[in-house]
């Protein structure tokens, strides 16, 4: 199969590698053709230390490259998803695999990311995603990760491109839960990140994942997602990964604004696209139109966004009045 995969970072440059391994020609598109000519003179990419790409992967910046792609995989950051559909959807043939990759929420629209790619596209999309770090599959370690659409042929489709010894693929029709989930596992992780900058400890990180879990399944139900897909890779799994390794730039980030430095500052340190901040804004804004309660959420756009003090947001958190709340299933009536 020919594939493009759109996004040179460490995430599309890792499934690159992966597609090129399962036997398919691929090519890796960047935005600027300065990148792309870094990549195919190194053989290198710097998010992906001590990794060597493959000699056969085609590098390129043309938007016209996506004509010959019988699968299109798009794995650039949430906010250039959508011009990135849009350059591509002239050259898109019929019966080519949309695959999105990249984990976010769209500003302003509260969009998931296949539907802004079908939008600009007027075609399927299947969402991938999981507890998968970049540098890891890179690296051939064991990972899985699970394949949305409704469409359950297409789904399958993607499977079978994807699958290998070192990825196991689990297809799954409930894209709202897998994508929400997908989102939202990076505001918790910046959260995360700021309880282990404040130098708080485990029972902190379980209550503040558990609950933000909560928070998501609550968000993702009301948009008409299943509950059951929150327990699976895309909800609890890619939760666990990233609010627990230092890989996260989500994480990472967390913990610098933990430790007293402002959030620009924070972002700048990270040097990369950290998504998490992107989604706290997107999914307080979500939770508002949706009439959903999201405390933890809330509390992260505030020190985001409004230059609250973490200090305060944690303790507004924990005092807030609330006695009716219920840990699981409700009180027999």
């Amino acid at each position: 199969m020919r594939i493009l995969v759109a996004g040179s970072g460490g995430w599309g440059t890792a499934l690159a590698i992966l597609l090129l391994k399962n036997g398919n020609d691929v090519t890796l598109w960047s935005y600027c053709q300065e990148e792309s000519d870094a990549l195919a003179q190194t053989m290198r990419n710097p998010f992906l230390p001590g990794v060597q790409l493959p000699e056969t992967m085609h590098f390129t910046a043309d938007n016209t490259a996506a004509q010959q792609a019988d699968m299109v995989v798009f794995a650039t950051p949430s906010f250039a998803v959508r011009s990135t559909a849009r350059a591509f959807a002239p050259y898109l043939k019929d019966g080519v695999i949309l695959v999105s990759v990249t984990k976010g929420i769209e500003n302003g629209t509260g969009y998931r990311m296949s539907q802004l790619i079908e939008q600009e596209t007027n075609k399927t999309v299947v969402a991938l995603s999981g507890p998968s770090h970049a540098e890891e599959v890179s690296r051939g370690i064991p990972t899985g990760v699970v394949a949305a659409c409704a469409d359950k042929t297409m789904a399958e489709k993607v499977q079978a491109t994807f699958v290998c010894e070192r990825l196991r693929v689990y297809t799954c029709p409930d894209a709202v839960g897998v994508e929400l989930g997908a989102a939202h596992k990076n505001v918790i992780a910046l959260c995360a990140g700021v309880c282990d900058g404040m130098g708080f400890g485990d029972n902190t990180k379980a209550l503040l994942m558990t609950r933000g879990l909560a928070e998501v399944a609550r968000l993702g139900m009301a948009l008409g997602a299943q509950r059951e897909t929150f327990a699976g890779l895309a909800g609890v799994g890619d939760l666990i990964v990233t609010c627990t390794s230092m890989h996260s730039r989500n994480r990472r980030a967390g913990i610098l604004i933990g430790q007293g430095k402002s959030v620009d500052v924070a972002m700048q340190e990270v040097g990369a696209v950290v998504e998490g901040y992107y989604a706290a804004k997107s999914a307080w804004e979500l939770a508002q139109k949706n009439g959903v309660d999201m405390p933890i959420t809330r509390a992260a756009y505030e020190v985001l966004y409004c230059g609250s003090d973490p200090a305060d947001a944690l303790r507004h958190l924990m005092q807030r009045q609330n006695i009716c709340e219920v840990e699981g299933a409700a009180w027999a009536r």
